[in-house]
């Protein structure tokens, strides 16, 4: 295998993870420090940036977390927390700051780091392999992992931690845009772009859009910039300090949970706030986050599409919130007319560059198009894993050992992430954690949600071992 980390070489009953991101540092670590556990295969793709992904990889310092440093962390029994590692490399900043994203990437490498050498000074058997896993397949009672090196894993158990899936172009977009240069893909590879752009559209009105929205802002002062979204929504603000929780929390969540489907639920929220003005409303939804997935698996298939057409967009911007000092910069920019934020729909985007963008407004339903230099695609993370073109997903749906879910919110799982075949049974021996299980559990892609769920996932694993080996042979 590319570049092994290898720790003991003597190896007995093995557990694979895929992917290199967040997510799987999260479970690879949490599993190292389990006392008795199996030999672990950690298959992470490209050495560099191991452990960041998408989300801590590429952001430059003015891209903050949007979670306080106190609420973040990689491992429940991580040796110093991350509000902790801020203020050792940030000199003055607390707990309750909103720290650059980058830097919680170097938390997640430090914390790796020390749990690898904790690990190899102990004798315990992981390798690290810097390898894409493009097949999987079930081969007896385990599985077989097909790396883009040749070479094969025999595993009993597989985790999926596989984090965001490749972007794909809205169905408006041609593929003369596509092709050109002037269609961006990658928010995150924008700045990389030699020359200025006199005009630059973004598709997208959430965090991804406001980082873009402050990257081009910082790179090119004099660009004009125009965000587009169905419903023109920007993402709220944080509060500078936290919230004091809504005393009576308990009794509201009880009767959220007691709610017949998201309308009700939406019904009782502004209830609550009508009849108490004084309530921040901030309090009340953060309140919510521990039901959240428990809400969602009480709606049924109509009311979850019923919530992801009508509410979903006013659920994002209520909960996934901006820190107040970037709320601060988004407001600037509007009022110098360099930003421009329109509620409106995308029909087509066109041309090889400049581009032509056809929109629909909400407000008069009138259609203008709007020429650009560059059009960014910042529509967050895509979980369409039946229309992504993800070469190991889609061999595991092909062969029916994994369902995509029919809202096309990542793969059919149980709560614990195991995974659902299309017999409707668990698929023996394979799970998947982080973004991949939002079908199920709704809110799961966060850190937050994350590193909990990998603590409960390595002790699962843990517990239920079947006593066989791993093995890795040259295909």
């Amino acid at each position: 295998m590319n570049g092994e980390r290898t720790g003991k070489s003597t190896c007995t009953t093995g557990i694979a993870i895929v992917g290199g991101g967040a997510a799987g540092a999260a479970i690879f670590g949490a599993l190292l420090a389990q006392e008795a556990f199996d030999h672990v295969l950690w298959i992470t793709g490209r050495q560099d940036d191991l452990g960041r992904g998408v989300a801590y990889g590429a952001a430059r310092d003015h891209h903050l977390l949007n979670v306080r440093a106190k609420d973040m962390g990689l491992y429940i029994d991580a040796d110093e927390d991350f509000a902790r590692y801020g203020a050792r490399h940030r000199p003055g900043s607390q707990p309750t700051d909103f720290l650059p994203r980058r830097m919680f990437g170097d938390y997640i490498q430090s914390q790796l780091s020390k749990r690898l050498r904790n690990a190899e000074q102990q004798g315990r058997c992981f390798t690290i392999a810097y390898s894409i896993a493009t097949r999987l397949s079930a081969k007896g009672s385990g599985y077989e992992i097909m790396l883009d090196d040749g070479q094969i894993v025999m595993a009993d158990r597989v985790v999926l931690a596989l984090g965001s899936l490749p972007p794909r172009p809205l169905r408006a977009v041609s593929e003369d845009a596509i092709a050109s240069a002037a269609y961006v893909l990658d928010p995150w590879s924008l700045t990389r772009r030699p020359l200025q752009p006199r005009r630059l559209i973004v598709i997208g009105t959430g965090l991804t859009a406001i980082d873009t929205i402050l990257s081009a802002s910082m790179r090119w002062p004099d660009v004009e910039l125009i965000a587009l979204s169905r419903h023109g929504l920007l993402p709220s603000a944080h509060p500078p300090l936290p919230v004091e929780p809504y005393p009576h929390q308990a009794d509201l969540n009880a009767k959220l949970m007691a709610c017949a489907g998201p309308a009700s639920i939406l019904a009782e929220i502004r209830r609550l706030l009508r009849e108490n003005p004084a309530i921040d409303w901030r309090s009340i939804i953060d309140g919510m986050r521990p039901i959240n997935a428990r809400l969602w698996q009480a709606l049924s298939l109509r009311q979850r599409r019923q919530f992801l057409r009508h509410i979903r967009w006013l659920w994002d911007s209520s909960r996934h919130r901006f820190p107040p000092g970037i709320g601060a910069i988004i407001q600037q920019l509007r009022d110098e007319g360099r930003l421009h934020v329109y509620a409106a729909r995308v029909l087509k985007v066109d041309g090889t560059g400049p581009l032509n963008v056809s929109i629909r407004h909400r407000a008069n339903q009138a259609v203008t198009t709007l020429q650009s230099d560059v059009v960014v695609q910042a529509t967050g993370l895509d979980t369409a894993v039946s229309f992504a073109g993800h070469r190991l997903l889609g061999g595991l749906i092909q062969d029916g050992l994994a369902v995509a879910d029919p809202l096309q919110l990542g793969l059919l799982a149980r709560a614990d992430g195991h995974l659902i075949n299309t017999a409707g049974g668990i698929q023996p021996g394979l799970y998947a954690i982080g973004s991949l299980l939002q079908g199920n559990l709704w809110e799961c892609v966060a850190m937050p949600e994350i590193h909990k769920a990998a603590h409960a996932l390595a002790m699962q694993l843990n517990t239920h071992r079947p006593m066989r080996s791993m093995a890795i042979a040259s295909n």
